[in-house]
């Protein structure tokens, strides 16, 4: 393992979090709230611990792929425990691991939170909350790459374990260039969403706010009221469409750049992706039709319902949890399958869907024909068969590992639904669950500890499992 190259990059990765909240401490400037000084008391170490780690000396610029993981586990943890810090010294929280575990479903772009009024904190405080899912969207890696060169075949490897599902590829020979790409597309449609939600008189701070969190696929509000508090139809269909684009890989936006609409149209995860939207949102509509309300303002609830859950943003507008069963069974269901892969979205991923169902159609006919040669196909391709078991082995893990959290968390004493949907939630990404961590509720019914495991959830959840893990294996420490 190359350490002095791991320690430079995670130095180049604190000085990169420290200059990320000089906004935060502006905005705390400006408006007078008083968290000015806790930003500034993080920050300062912040700089001078990122400049000693950058400046170590490498005989070595080489990377390994476990390299790579390392890094990426690494760094995800060491910026949630630095960027909580601001959380916890403005005083907005009773103890520090509540406020890591704000702060880690932050940059995860869960949107799970401990607080009942986020509006009592500051406005520097609340910036930073919000500021952090969008941070987290893309990746904090994809963005380190960006500002900061870096040899491609070293980048390659940050990329692999980062960017969520099967696969990772370039869109560009260099992946800096690639990682400009993502983040220039990115960048303009959080811009477009900021000036539609301020057309809709969304106040200007709550916009960028807003707009982080669904570029993100995050889910934070700034008020106990959420999007509900704004009362405006318009508002819930633009943050409905916008959360249906970010969920959508961002390969696609590339090619229809390059005009390669064919190409798009051919994608069967975006035509998957948006048939089980029209599907879920067409179900719920007929599941919870109330004459008293109105079909319109019935299809708007499950249509925002349906976009937030999928792309594992996490708003709400309605309290879910009244909805009949079917319909909180199929947001479940939606909380696992998430958004595609190459998106801001969590969740298992449309693409490891279609694989898993097409790899089991596929062992149907091999026990019906066994000398026929069967190829698992998608987009008219054959995939390759390290994806195929690396697909395989991830649900494996999944499920591992949702039932391991849920039998953990039991021991603070709540019930099945809570624990199960507050795991699935935590781990896909998404923020609200059902029963006591439902839409209208938070995570402060959990103890220190439990958040702590949930956070370790979300982050495992985020980095698709095998970096947290690698993290910690003994054969990734050796030479």
């Amino acid at each position: 393992m190359n350490k002095r190259k791991i320690i430079s990059i995670i130095g180049k990765i604190i000085l990169i979090e420290a200059a990320l909240m000089v906004p935060a401490l502006l905005l705390a400037l400006y408006y007078g709230d008083g968290d000015a000084p806790a930003f500034v008391c993080t920050i300062i170490p912040a700089i001078i611990i990122g400049l000693l780690f950058s400046s170590v000396k490498q005989s070595d610029k080489r990377m390994s792929s476990r390299d790579g993981y390392f890094i990426v586990a690494a760094a995800w943890i060491i910026i949630s425990l630095i960027g909580a810090l601001p959380l916890y010294l403005a005083g907005g929280f009773p103890s520090y691991w509540n406020a890591l575990f704000e702060i880690v479903s932050g940059f995860t772009t869960t949107g799970a939170s401990v607080l009942a009024e986020p509006a009592q904190l500051g406005h520097g405080v609340l910036f930073w909350r919000s500021f952090t899912h969008w941070i987290g969207g893309m990746g904090v890696l994809v963005f380190v790459l960006m500002v900061t060169p870096m040899e491609n075949d070293n980048s390659m490897h940050l990329v692999r374990a980062e960017v969520p599902g099967p696969t990772a590829g370039k869109l560009v020979p260099r992946m800096r260039t690639t990682s400009m790409i993502l983040y220039g597309i990115y960048t303009v449609m959080t811009l477009v969403l900021i000036i539609l939600l301020i057309g809709g008189k969304m106040p200007v701070f709550d916009s960028f706010c807003i707009a982080f969190g669904t570029a993100g696929t995050g889910g934070f509000a700034v008020s106990s009221a959420g999007i509900a508090g704004y009362h405006s139809a318009y508002i819930e269909i633009v943050l409905g469409i916008f959360m249906l684009l970010f969920g959508v890989n961002f390969n696609v936006y590339h090619l229809l750049l390059l005009r390669k609409v064919k190409d798009v149209v051919k994608s069967e995860e975006v035509k998957v992706y948006f048939g089980i939207v029209l599907f879920a949102t067409v179900a719920i509509t007929v599941n919870t039709f109330d004459r008293l309300t109105g079909i319109g303002t019935t299809i708007r609830n499950a249509f925002f319902q349906v976009s937030s859950i999928m792309t594992t943003s996490g708003f709400a507008t309605v309290d879910f949890e009244v909805w009949p069963e079917f319909s909180k069974h199929t947001l479940v269901l939606l909380m696992i399958i998430g958004a595609c892969a190459g998106s801001t979205g969590g969740g298992f991923k449309v693409s490891r869907v279609i694989i898993l169902f097409k790899a089991f159609l596929a062992e149907i006919r091999h026990i019906i024909t066994p000398k026929a040669v069967i190829t698992v196909r998608v987009d008219g391709k054959p995939v390759d068969k390290e994806t195929l078991n690396s697909t395989k082995i991830y649900a494996a893990a999944y499920l591992i590992l949702v039932c391991m959290f849920t039998w953990l968390i039991s021991l603070d004493g709540k019930d099945m639904t809570t624990n199960l949907t507050a795991v699935l939630a935590c781990f896909n990404n998404i923020g609200p669950g059902l029963a006591l961590v439902g839409p209208m509720a938070n995570y402060s019914v959990y103890s220190d500890w439990a958040q702590v495991l949930l956070s370790v959830a979300m982050l495992t959840g985020r980095l698709e499992i095998f970096p947290m893990f690698l993290l910690f294996a003994k054969s990734t420490h050796d030479r």
